[in-house]
């Protein structure tokens, strides 16, 4: 018998590292050739392992949660030499991997834990801690670039991963221990039932890209309240009159009809901001994203071209990304490279939200619920439907003034929608 160890591939050009997000087996599990054992996720995409032999699963080298740097070990299955490698003779991969991971004379599976590897056997005294200070540490090169955005020392966080390299997980740490006050934390109750859940796979996503775009942009959020009543009434008029396999619309695809003019007199909203390089992009194509809550979280897919798409064609656009992206089926260009977005809480909108901008974009439109208000017309208060507005824009590139004209160039497109449909 022989025992092959299956290191984390390369799963994508540029991709140094990806987070383990879920295990198909379990030591002592049979698998077979192509067997998908795990899932990584990376910042792009989230890929499966097979497995290229078929065999005893005998020790999982990573726990759930945790990021493996490509060629790091994640796996090791018990076959027979045959089938570890075409020629017969146990891949070069156990080996390298076997005598980074334990001991040549270990006898029993190692336990499936993270652990550092062994020290190696030697007659020197090991270096003292403040000389391991100074050099350089390990980490990838996305841990690195979330370190300089969290102005965050590598040097002073310790790293759990492999051969000692700095993880997201050791950021998070290193984060929580920096925040924490100096002050004694109060002891949780002995009958407190506390329930401690790992933040994980698109939920950590999420929250990276969060802390970035909070971190990097200074948000200024405006309000503008809407009296979309003659909407509303064309919206119900249109849904009654609308042809088999159309689907219902929504107050988004006005909103993204108008979004469409408005721009095109305010085209510093269609825009995206590379701050490193200091160049703000202006775009002829409005590919507008629409926030959308998953099941694994939110995401933001993508109608491209809405310049190109009539009101129909928009809601079409809408309900197929947005149903893509719920069931995990979205392609990678249908999940990425919109210019500004549309945040909508739909009937819980509450009044008024401060929707964070999807970076490195430089607007974003919050949609509140609609309500009946009674609204002074001049003579008397009559019953008209009122919508907020919640739009957050970049500081750094939109002025306050800029945004509040923006915003009010939308608002009488959806106050007199007829306006909306004139080319």
């Amino acid at each position: 018998m022989a025992e092959f160890v299956l290191t984390m591939p390369d799963v994508g050009e540029g991709v140094a590292e990806a987070e383990l997000v879920e295990w198909n087996v379990k030591p002592g599990d049979i698998v077979h050739e192509d067997m998908v054992l795990a899932a990584v996720m990376t910042d792009k995409a989230t890929v499966e392992i097979p497995s290229p032999v078929a065999g005893v699963v005998t020790w999982l080298a990573v726990t759930v949660g945790n990021t493996v740097p490509v060629k790091a070990p994640l796996v090791r299955i018990e076959t027979d030499v045959a089938a570890a490698a075409p020629n017969g003779s146990v891949p070069e991969v156990e080996a390298e991997a076997q005598a980074a991971e334990a001991p040549a004379d270990m006898t029993e599976t190692p336990p499936p834990v993270e652990t550092q590897p062994p020290a190696r056997k030697t007659e020197e005294a090991p270096p003292a801690p403040a000389i391991e200070l100074h050099h350089k540490p390990l980490a990838s090169p996305a841990v690195r670039q979330r370190a300089d955005d969290l102005d965050i020392d590598l040097t002073k966080v310790k790293g759990t991963g492999p051969d000692g390299h700095v993880t997201h997980a050791d950021l998070d740490g290193f984060l929580t221990v920096r925040g924490r006050p100096e002050r004694p934390e109060p002891i949780a109750p002995h009958d407190s039932a506390v329930e401690e859940v790992k933040v994980t796979g698109l939920r950590r996503k999420i929250a990276e890209k969060m802390v970035l775009s909070a971190s990097r942009i200074p948000h200024i959020t405006y309000v503008e309240e809407v009296d979309v009543t003659d909407l509303e009434d064309l919206r119900a008029t249109m849904n009654g009159s609308r042809r088999s396999g159309q689907p219902k619309l929504t107050i988004l695809p006005f909103l993204m009809r108008a979004l469409v003019k408005a721009v095109a007199d305010h085209p510093g909203m269609n825009a995206t901001f590379d701050d490193d390089k200091g160049v703000v992009s202006h775009y002829e194509a409005v590919h507008i994203g629409i926030a959308t809550q998953t099941p694994s979280g939110l995401t933001v897919p993508v109608v491209r071209h809405t310049e190109t798409l009539g009101l129909w064609e928009c809601a079409d656009e809408v309900a197929r990304v947005a149903e893509a992206a719920r069931t995990g089926t979205a392609h990678r260009e249908e999940l990425m490279g919109s210019t500004i977005t549309i945040s909508s809480l739909g009937a819980l909108g509450g009044v008024v939200s401060t929707p964070i901008i999807n970076h490195p974009e430089v607007a974003i439109i919050g949609v509140n619920k609609i309500v009946t208000r009674p609204v002074w017309d001049g003579t008397r208060f009559v019953p008209r439907k009122m919508m907020n507005l919640s739009s957050s824009f970049d500081h750094r590139v939109v002025d306050g003034w800029d945004a509040a004209v923006f915003i009010q160039a939308v608002k009488a497109l959806l106050e007199k929608p007829a306006l909306i449909f004139i080319e």
